[in-house]
């Protein structure tokens, strides 16, 4: 009965939310976006295409403020927004128990936007901390941010990119995680992922030469949890990881030295993550052929060789063979033991398909063909019929761990983008739009457990503009497919899979001059390899208003309402809400 209350509670929330979406989506005009990317470097993990994952969510008002400084990088313009916080918050458990908490929080935090010749990017960054006042809750503190940059150290040829993401996700011990969760309890989760590298491309007469290498770090922070028997089959909470990936290639345009176009690459990538010291490491090389068949559309296909490995060692084992726990709830280690052979795949592969650009405005590639030891799909479609308007589709495969796939969809994201976070708590949605589209991260936060997997799944995202009102719209499906080693405490991940399914909406504006909003709803389904009893679905919706008092002082408002729903649990409804002022300096 619960259960079908809240949902109703928070579905009725959700209408009028999502009625106020299509509203501004009959209404609006759209975006442009310039295409390419210099060094066309791949992503940490490898693969066949770094999922961004679309959507959108909501954004506290910055009202005035912020400071303009000279150039970026040989021209335009570097704006810095430096400000603190002040909030009083309230959160009401309705189910399944009645509870009130309140507490005050300071919060500081930097909004930074670069648009040079030279070097383009966006940077936010928040540390708040949380003073317990009335309730079952503790102080805390907490970093939540977001960022992409890249600079041009040779116009044209050398750049060097970085970029990272903090933020907050609510887990179970499947490894199913959520993120915009407005608790502070034990099952919270602090992510952090950064990664950097330069990327190279020049030309030698009709020859163009490119080379990329970038290294990637991922950390998951968790409570000291109390150990209650064995972690789920997929392995424990992960903890961190090293990612590498380094390629090169030389080739010909089409027309140039042949009809077709011709290219050789090869590339390395490796991630080597702390969880039972696993390791997952591929080689590839290859030949792509381009063929035009008119000057919109072309056909692309490649033959090459590939060679994937992923290994790990077993845990300790105590007494009767059982694997033994830390105290952090995550596998001790057995580094006498030699490493075992989880997956081995090596051999020829091919590819196939279609690259259609009508304009500067609409590009699709789409590919079929055989890797990882089966058949592959992958592809790109970008359009955006006007300089307010802009949808993204992705299609992915790749083998990795969960720090590879957080940093992919962390460079999948647009550089020049507007901060998404939640209107009470100030964390990092997961989303970013921005002029050169948009995206989300919200499906490679969809699980942390630790085993390594193979990573299939399509996501789509898409902004407007109408007005002064921005809409922004994301869905996505990943598909994890965990691997494990025979003879390890990973053997039971081995083939099993688990499905992370999203939709994110979010609408901003202004009301009057000094006045805006912005409504933002979500809904997550997390459906368990293990048994449909781990299945959880979290749905929600927040809203938030500001006002500029001042040049610099801004008056900030909202108010939330959450569900989640699991069968092996007592269903959960919490509100939320939350008054606060603002200085820009």
């Amino acid at each position: 009965m619960a259960r079908n209350s809240n949902r109703a509670l928070v579905s009725g929330a959700m209408a009028a939310g999502v009625l106020a979406l299509a509203l501004v989506a009959g209404a609006a005009h759209a975006q442009s976006l310039p295409y390419g990317d210099p060094g066309d470097s791949e992503g940490l993990s490898g693969g066949d295409g770094a999922s961004s994952d679309g959507g959108g969510a909501s954004r506290k008002g910055s009202g005035g403020g912020g400071r303009s400084i000279g150039s970026a990088g040989g021209g335009g313009r570097m704006k810095i927004q430096p400000y603190i916080e002040l909030n009083q918050s309230v959160l009401a458990r309705l189910e399944p128990t009645h509870e009130v908490l309140t507490y005050s929080s300071v919060a500081v935090g930097l909004d930074m936007s670069l648009a040079g010749r030279r070097t383009e990017g966006a940077v936010s960054v928040r540390y708040e901390r949380r003073f317990a006042e009335s309730g079952n809750i503790a102080s805390n503190d907490t970093i939540s941010g977001l960022a992409r940059v890249r600079h041009d150290l040779i116009p044209r040829q050398l750049t060097i990119e970085a970029g990272g993401l903090a933020t907050r996700t609510r887990f179970d011990a499947n490894g199913a995680s959520r993120l915009g969760s407005v608790e502070t309890g034990d099952r919270i989760a602090q992510v952090y992922s950064l990664y950097a590298g330069p990327a190279l491309s020049t030309q030698m007469g009709d020859l163009a030469v490119k080379g990329s290498y970038l290294v990637g770090y991922t950390k998951v922070n968790t409570p000291r949890l109390t150990v209650q028997g064995t972690p789920q089959a997929q392995g424990d909470i992960f903890n961190h990881s090293v990612a590498q990936a380094a390629q090169a290639s030389v080739g010909f345009a089409p027309g140039t030295v042949l009809p077709v176009g011709l290219s050789a690459s090869g590339g390395y990538s490796q991630e080597d993550i702390s969880n039972l010291d696993q390791r997952v490491r591929e080689l590839r090389g290859g030949v792509q052929a381009t063929l035009p068949i008119t000057s919109e559309l072309a056909l692309i296909g490649g033959v090459g060789w590939q060679d994937v490995e992923v290994s790990s060692r077993d845990a300790v084992r105590g007494p009767g063979g059982v694997p033994q726990v830390g105290s952090d709830g995550r596998f001790v280690t057995d580094k006498s033991k030699p490493r075992q052979i989880a997956y081995d795949v090596s051999g020829m592969t091919w590819d196939a398909g279609v690259m259609w650009r009508p304009s500067r405005r609409t590009s699709l590639s789409a590919s079929i063909g055989h890797r990882y030891d089966s058949m592959t799909y992958y592809g790109q479609f970008s359009y955006a019929p006007n300089a307010r308007s802009s949808l993204n589709i992705d299609v992915f495969d790749s083998v990795s761990g969960f720090g590879s796939a957080v940093g992919n969809a962390v460079r999948g994201l647009p550089t020049d983008f507007t901060t998404d976070r939640n209107p009470f708590s100030g964390d990092i949605s997961g989303c970013a739009t921005g002029a050169q589209g948009g995206g989300c991260v919200n499906g490679a936060l969809g699980s942390i457990a630790s085993a390594a997997f193979r990573n299939r799944g399509v996501s789509a995202s898409y902004s407007r503009m109408a007005g002064q009102l921005r809409l922004g719209l994301g869905a996505g499906y990943l598909r994890r497919k965990f691997i494990g080693a025979r003879g390890t405490v990973l053997e039971n991940a081995n083939g099993r899979t688990d499905e992370t399914l999203y939709v994110n909406g979010q609408i901003s504006g202004a009301i009057d001059r000094l006045t805006g909003f912005s409504v933002g709803i979500y809904d997550s389904w997390y459906k368990s390899g293990i048994s449909d009893l781990g299945d959880v679905n979290a749905v929600g919706i927040n809203a938030g208003i500001s006002h500029q008092f001042t040049s610099r002082l801004v008056g900030n408002a909202g108010a939330g309402l959450d569900a989640l729903n699991r069968k092996v649990a007592p269903d959960e409804l919490i509100a939320t809400g939350q008054v606060g002022l603002r200085y820009n300096f």
